[in-house]
């Protein structure tokens, strides 16, 4: 199916989507990434430069499958064979982000509005039996924005799957954060989970999240965004209501409120994987996540 608004972003194949005030460019040939999101005007995500590579970017947003964030030195043990990923961050030894963010998605149904895409995913040229199906439907209406993520395991055996959404929320001067958690994770060195303390979450402005690359368990599926120009409320639903990744880099102007299946590097962690780990799913079986991001007021 064509694309029906010709080339945005500067990117052939990009998809346009607007309603109720809401406007988003997906990138479906550059792992379904967005290019850019606003409500009235307003831009939500720091917008991706034209042409700029979603993955190599502090910009837009994109899709992690079929794990989130680090897995260190690229292990991953799934039935007591440990399986090698690709080192895709060397500065640290890590496996990170998944790989749904590096294949092209095709396009199933376009509108104005709502997209689905679809992506079959093969990790065999890794030497990892990881085969799945993925299907992402994005829509806008007057409320806001809804994402629909749902992975399936196509491999012939159990195999261990998360997966997760990195939006770069535009964070001008003042803007508050607000969500309610159990449990926070200190981080070495590397970013990679050392220690799970007891927390009832975050609520302040840049003093209390800057500089963060921090993970959250217990989390209640809510955050809200305070910006002096916006307002934004999120909801998630599924395997993303529980686990959140902070990302706020000192100095900067992005915040990144990450919607997260597991935590960091759960398989070579099995004292924290009570607090979010991959979900091992029988072939057929599927992990469903979703995001409903709305003006809050």
């Amino acid at each position: 199916m064509a694309p029906p608004n010709g080339v945005p972003n500067g990117v052939p194949g990009g998809l346009a989507l607007a309603q109720g005030g809401w406007e988003a460019v997906l990138l479906p040939g550059h792992g379904a990434a967005f290019a850019r999101l606003a409500c009235d005007g307003i831009e939500v995500l720091t917008p991706l430069p034209l042409g700029a590579d979603p993955n190599a970017s502090f910009a837009g947003a994109f899709f992690m499958a079929p794990w989130t964030n680090r897995l260190d030195g690229g292990r991953l043990p799934v039935g007591g064979t440990v399986y090698r990923l690709p080192i895709n961050r060397p500065i640290d030894d890590t496996a990170i982000h998944g790989l749904v963010r590096d294949a092209a998605w095709e396009v199933q149904e376009a509108a104005p509005a709502r997209v689905v895409l679809t992506q079959a995913g093969d990790a065999a040229a890794v030497g990892v039996p990881w085969r799945w199906q993925a299907r992402l439907e994005v829509g806008l209406d007057a409320a806001g924005l809804a994402i629909a993520l749902t992975l399936t395991n196509r491999s012939d055996m159990p195999f261990p799957f998360g997966c997760g959404w990195h939006p770069f929320f535009l964070r001008p001067a003042g803007t508050r954060l607000r969500f309610a958690a159990t449990t926070r994770f200190a981080r070495d060195a590397r970013t990679l989970p050392i220690a799970a303390q007891p927390c009832g979450g975050l609520d302040g402005d840049e003093s209390a999240y800057e500089g963060l690359d921090t993970h959250f368990a217990g989390w209640d599926g809510i955050a809200e965004i305070l910006r002096p120009d916006l307002a934004l409320r999120l909801v998630a639903r599924g395997a993303w209501a529980g686990n959140l990744q902070v990302f706020a880099p000192a100095g900067s102007s992005i915040l990144c409120v990450e919607p997260v299946s597991h935590v960091p590097d759960a398989p070579n962690r099995p004292d924290f994987a009570r607090f979010g780990p991959l979900a091992l799913l029988a072939p057929g079986e599927s992990l469903d996540a979703a995001l409903r991001i709305a003006r809050n007021g």
